[in-house]
């Protein structure tokens, strides 16, 4: 079996962050959302793994390269016009061999080895999971241990089991592509390929998960990411990479602190990944992520819910009684706050 994961995205929902680095390269938990991916099809067996991009995304291109541990094949989606459209980049790639898709900004708890217990014997598997709100995602109608029909955003939703990006196919899939035409959006959509499938009378398995899953297409949901998986993989215990210096600070886990950063005079956590080349001084911050070789100092004010960006630079901010912030500060940028004193001082008064 093989691999497809997708990151042609552009993820303006998640902008400022993804103007400056693709959205799969983005971090959880120190580690972009891609490596999670990877990690997640390995920990199935699956080894030969092809991550298909847009031509433009030279970071994310650069680090496919460059990965070690697993074999990657990059792939490329020229315009973006569906899941479809992207996963028939990969048909050359896979031959004939079932494979496993998954979107490169999504992260799923469930092992994979669930969604491929119930592929056996089928043409395809979906894994699915209930939801609150079905008219905002893919809905499945099941009959026993088959999906028999499926909808994409349905007004009246028959059921309240959603597809959250994770799927097992059979080479039949491109057929069924092959037969599609445009959404209403442009778009050749997955759901429309599977639903073909369906038509024709080849068996569409599925499971559900009770796990957590997260779709990270924006920044709240990006907070959650990392919540859910510090508290995963570490529980309430802190990491502290090498060379790097604490004096004076408190840190409540969970808490992720990368290599090469300087913290002083600081209280950090709980839920907090900071990646490498940070320095963090005289500042607290819980619930949020710095993003690498960003800088803090003197910000008394407590920061909750933040996102500080790679290189970024934060200072001079005094806190009165009961005060927090909430920031979300793109890569390169520079805020800082002056006193009375010394917007005088620049006004010339």
């Amino acid at each position: 079996m093989k691999g497809v994961i997708l990151c042609a995205g552009n993820g303006t929902r998640m902008q400022p962050f993804s103007y400056t680095m693709p959205k799969t390269l983005l971090p959880v938990a120190n580690r972009p959302l891609l490596d999670h991916c990877i990690r997640k099809m390995q920990a199935a067996g699956i080894e030969e793994i092809a991550v298909v991009i847009n031509p433009a995304q030279k970071r994310l291109e650069d680090y496919v390269r460059a990965y070690q541990g697993a074999k990657l094949r990059l792939l490329y989606q020229k315009e973006p016009r569906g899941i479809a459209h992207a996963l028939m980049a990969a048909k050359s790639f896979l031959r004939r061999s079932p494979f496993v898709l998954l979107l490169g900004d999504n992260l799923i708890a469930e092992p994979l080895s669930t969604m491929l217990g119930s592929f056996r014997g089928k043409e395809a598997s979906v894994l699915l999971a209930r939801v609150e709100k079905p008219q905002e995602y893919g809905i499945a109608e099941v009959e026993g241990e088959r999906i028999v029909r499926l909808t994409e955003k349905p007004a009246q939703p028959k059921s309240d089991l959603a597809v959250i990006g994770a799927y097992a196919f059979r080479a039949s899939i491109f057929e069924a592509i092959r037969r599609l035409q445009p959404s209403a959006r442009g778009e050749y959509e997955i759901t429309d390929a599977i639903q073909t499938l369906i038509t024709d009378g080849r068996p569409v398995a599925f499971s559900v998960t009770q796990r957590p899953y997260f779709d990270v297409g924006t920044v709240p949901r990006w907070l959650a990411a990392n919540r859910w998986m510090l508290e995963a993989e570490q529980g309430a215990a802190v990491q502290v990479g090498a060379d790097t210096s604490l004096e004076n600070v408190v840190l409540r886990g969970p808490v992720q602190i990368g290599d090469g950063c300087r913290l002083k005079d600081a209280v950090i956590g709980p839920y907090v990944s900071v990646q490498d080349q940070c320095e963090l001084i005289d500042c607290r911050i819980e619930d949020s992520l710095v993003l690498q070789g960003a800088r803090v100092a003197h910000v008394e004010v407590p920061m909750r819910r933040s996102i500080l960006g790679a290189r970024s630079r934060l200072e001079g901010r005094t806190a009165a009684a009961g005060e927090s912030v909430e920031l979300l500060i793109g890569d390169l940028s520079q805020v800082r706050w002056l006193t009375a004193g010394e917007e005088r001082a620049k006004d010339g008064t």
